[in-house]
C-alpha cells in the first residue's frame, strides 16, 4: 500500500494496480491486541480506501506466476496483468517448527487475515489454558494481551535464555519478564517444546525437561521466513538471508522488478551482514524508496541498511531498541563505550503520571559515533527510540548528542537539565 501511494505521488499519470490475496487484511502491529485490548477484531481491519481515493485499482486475487519475458503476472483466477514496473511486497510465512503433533487442531500460527484471526480469538475466549511458543516481540505481546482475558491462564516457552534476547540486553529483558510474571504469565526460558499431546486436538505439551503442561490452545510466535517462491520461480536472485536480493534502491536482479518488506533481503546498517529483521517500520521505509524510484532515480533515497528500530508496550512498560545491542556489538568485535542514564519523563518528577525512564547508548569508542540504543519507561519510550534511530542513521556523535537541543515541557518531557539521551551521552564521554 505504501509503495502504491508513493508511486502515485511521484508518477501521477501512471496506472497503478495492487493485487492482494486476502480479502480482509489487518494492521500487522495490531494483531496481538485483537484478543483483549480492542473491542472487536474488526477494529484492526486494514482499509484500502486510501488507495481508491488516489485512483489506485485494488484487486483481490492470488498471483501464481511472474512471466518476465512477457512482463506479466498470472493469477489464480486465470487473469493476466501486464506491467512496466512490478513491486513484490508478498511478506513472509510464519515458521512452523517440526515438533511432533504440531498439526493438531488448536495449534495456530499468525497470519495477516481477519477471518483467520477472528477464529483464533473466538476459540481462545472459550478456553482456560493457552500456550505461547516464542519470546520475541509477537510472543510477549500476545502473552500480555491474552493474560488480560478473564479466566485464561497463559504460559510462554522460549528456547533462548531470556525474552527479547535478539533485541535487548539482559537488564531490559529482565524488566519484561518481571512485568509479565506480575500478570500471571508462566514463563519458561531455556526450554523447548518437544511434543504436542492429544488425539485430534491438542491437550498438552511435553517440554525437553520432561515436564508436561496442560494446554487447550497453542499460538506459535517464533518468527517468519521470507515468502520467495514467486521470485524464485521467476529466476530472480536470492540474498544470503533467503530473501529476494535487492540493491540500495530496492531493485531486484531484474531492473523492472522491485521487492520490499519481509520478502526482501536485509543487510545490517553497520556490518552489512544478513539481518533477519521483519518490521513494519523497515518495510514502509523500503516501500517509499521503491515507489519514488520506479522509473528514474528521482530522489537519492537509497537503503543504507537496516537499523532495526523496535518498540513494544507491556502493561504500562514501554521499551524501544535501535541498532546494535551491547552484546551484539561486542560479538561483532566493535570496540565500544556504553553510556547509561535514568530520569523521569516529566518534570518535576512529582507531577502526575511521571514515570522513570532508562536510556542506554552504545558508541564506537574511537570515533564516538552512536551505534545503538535502548529505552525503557512509559509511552515516551516509543518516540525517544525514534530519536535514537535517526541519530544512528545520521551517524551522530556523542559530542553532538551531548549538545542536543530539545523542546521540553513539564507535562510532556524530561527536564532539559536531565534529558536522558543527553545524560547518557555525557556518561559515555567521561568513559571515552
Amino acid at each position: 500500500m505504501v509503495s502504491a501511494v508513493t508511486a502515485r505521488k511521484y508518477y501521477p499519470k501512471k496506472k497503478i494496480t495492487m493485487l492482494k490475496n486476502v480479502a480482509h487484511g489487518v494492521v500487522p502491529c495490531g494483531i496481538p491486541y485483537m484478543f483483549s485490548s480492542l473491542s472487536c477484531p474488526e477494529d484492526n481491519k486494514l482499509s484500502t480506501s486510501p488507495l481508491a481515493e488516489k485512483q489506485i485499482e485494488v484487486c483481490c486475487d492470488a498471483v501464481v506466476r511472474i512471466d518476465r519475458d512477457e512482463k506479466a503476472v498470472h493469477t489464480e483466477s486465470g487473469s493476466t496483468y501486464s506491467y512496466e514496473k512490478l513491486i513484490l511486497a508478498v511478506g513472509a510465512d510464519p515458521v512452523v517448527p517440526p515438533i511432533p503433533g504440531v498439526n493438531k487442531d488448536g495449534i495456530y500460527s499468525i497470519h495477516k487475515d481477519l477471518e483467520y484471526l477472528r477464529k483464533i480469538i473466538d476459540e481462545t475466549r472459550q478456553v482456560k489454558e493457552v500456550l505461547i511458543v516464542g519470546g520475541g516481540f509477537i510472543g510477549i505481546e500476545l502473552a500480555d494481551d491474552i493474560s488480560k482475558m478473564e479466566g485464561v491462564n497463559v504460559s510462554l516457552v522460549e528456547l533462548l535464555p531470556r525474552l527479547l534476547a535478539n533485541s535487548f540486553d539482559e537488564e531490559f529483558s529482565r524488566m519484561v519478564e518481571e512485568k509479565l510474571k506480575t500478570q500471571g504469565v508462566k514463563i519458561k526460558t531455556k526450554t523447548k517444546a518437544v511434543e504436542f499431546l492429544g488425539e485430534a486436538a491438542v491437550t498438552g505439551v511435553r517440554l525437553d525437561n520432561g515436564e508436561e503442561i496442560k494446554v487447550e490452545k497453542v499460538i506459535l510466535g517464533i518468527g517468519a521466513v521470507p515468502r520467495t517462491q514467486l521470485a524464485r520461480d521467476a529466476g530472480l536472485d536470492m540474498g544470503r538471508s533467503g530473501g529476494v536480493w535487492v540493491d540500495e534502491y530496492m531493485r531486484t536482479s531484474d531492473p523492472d522488478i522491485f521487492a520490499v518488506g519481509d520478502c526482501a533481503a536485509k543487510r545490517d546498517f553497520f556490518t552489512r551482514k544478513h539481518a533477519p529483521v521483519m518490521l513494519a517500520s523497515t518495510a514502509t521505509a523500503e516501500a517509499r524508496i521503491a515507489g519514488a524510484n520506479l522509473y528514474q532515480l528521482k530522489v537519492v533515497r537509497e537503503n543504507k541498511g537496516t537499523i532495526a528500530v523496535y518498540s513494544t508496550f507491556i502493561d504500562g512498560l514501554g521499551l524501544g531498541s535501535a541498532g546494535l545491542t551491547e552484546q551484539n556489538a561486542r560479538q561483532e568485535g566493535f570496540e565500544i563505550a556504553v553510556g547509561n542514564a535514568q530520569g523521569f519523563d516529566k518534570h518535576p518528577k512529582s507531577i502526575a503520571g511521571a514515570q522513570q525512564t532508562r536510556v542506554k547508548l552504545i558508541f564506537s569508542r574511537r570515533s564516538g559515533i552512536l551505534m545503538g540504543g535502548q529505552v525503557a519507561g512509559g509511552v515516551s519510550a516509543g518516540e525517544l527510540i525514534n530519536v535514537i534511530g535517526l541519530a544512528i542513521q545520521q551517524r551522530i556523535s556523542a559530542t553532538e548528542l551531548e549538545t542536543f537541543q530539545m523542546a521540553t515541557h513539564p507535562c510532556l518531557t524530561s527536564a532539559p537539565t536531565k534529558y536522558p539521551i543527553v545524560l547518557a551521552a555525557q556518561d559515555v564521554r567521561e568513559k571515552m
